[in-house]
């Protein structure tokens, strides 16, 4: 059984437990109290030093950044068809997947962060500059799906699970994109049974 630290409010930890749920593979998920400061804590550094979630534990392996754990079970249990083997393919997936962390996540992160969470510490300057980032990467997204049904190609894979999440995340306060086509793919991504277990609960 795998153990996973996260936060439902974080993305990169929903993306791991939408994978595991999605798989049917075993996991017991162990909150961390984000708001109370728990990832700081001695106990949680010497499992991430990074002071993040989510945090993957499989045996003697820990294992951080929800994209390489992400990659690391496909590859572990075979799900070649969210992560495909073909040079390619697997290439239009891992672009995909590090266009969402390397240029959409810090959008994300400056826009939701500071407008749900940072409280009288928000940074107006942080939001504007994230809302500029969304509008520059909207239409990346938006005319790649106006051209396949997911986002690497005509099946859905780890991309569309790690994008899909930022979405949402997105939708907390307001700003995901609305365009015709994501809005098909990410009403398609979001009544998956798998997305809607791994949503934090209001």
């Amino acid at each position: 059984m795998y153990t996973v630290y996260g936060h439902p409010f974080s993305q990169h930890s929903r993306r791991v437990v939408t994978l595991l749920e999605l798989a049917g593979l075993p996991y017991e998920l162990v909150r961390v109290a984000l708001d109370k400061g728990e990832h700081r804590e001695p106990a949680y550094l010497a499992l991430n030093p990074n002071h993040q979630v989510p945090t993957l534990i499989d045996g003697d392996l820990t294992l951080h950044e929800s994209n390489a754990i992400l990659r690391y079970l496909a590859n572990k249990h075979a799900l070649t068809d969210l992560y495909p083997t073909e040079p390619v393919a697997r290439a239009r997936v891992d672009q995909w997947l590090d266009w969402n962390q390397c240029r959409v996540a810090p959008a994300v992160l400056d826009v939701v962060y500071n407008k749900m969470f940072a409280g009288p510490h928000a940074d107006a300057a942080a939001i504007a500059r994230g809302e500029k980032r969304l509008r520059e990467l909207t239409p990346i997204l938006d005319a790649a799906l106006s051209r396949r049904d997911h986002v690497a190609g005509p099946r859905m894979t780890l991309a569309d699970i790690s994008v899909a999440t930022n979405i949402f995340q997105l939708g907390l306060t307001g700003d995901a994109p609305r365009t015709a086509s994501i809005t098909r793919w990410f009403e398609t991504m979001s009544a998956l049974p798998a997305f809607q277990a791994a949503l934090p609960q209001t």
